[in-house]
């Protein structure tokens, strides 16, 4: 599956981050191509393109505040989620995507 997401935390420091490289290693080691747009206290970082979302069959949001510029996944399946429940659990959360 390809998908694409969005990791955006309060303080935009650590969690940001670490739940982006949780959702990424999850969404690998089960087979799904995977590309994760940050959006933290350094702005928005590695920032999804047209063709990433475009291309994309799901969109998953692990984010505390709102995300930046959500518009741009309009009319597209959303999976939302708190920061920690991608950071301390992200098979929990691939699990309810084939759902």
């Amino acid at each position: 599956m390809r998908i694409v997401a969005v990791t955006a935390c309060s303080t935009g420091i650590a969690h940001t981050y670490m739940a982006a490289e949780q959702l990424v290693k999850t969404a690998r080691h089960l087979g799904h191509q995977i590309k994760v747009e940050t959006q933290g206290a350094m702005g928005i970082e590695n920032e999804l393109s047209r063709e990433d979302i475009n291309t994309a069959e799901l969109v998953i949001f692990a984010a505390d505040i709102a995300v930046q510029n959500r518009e741009r996944f309009a009319n597209m399946k959303i999976v939302e989620v708190a920061v920690q429940d991608a950071i301390k659990n992200p098979a929990a959360l691939f699990s309810r995507l084939a759902e």
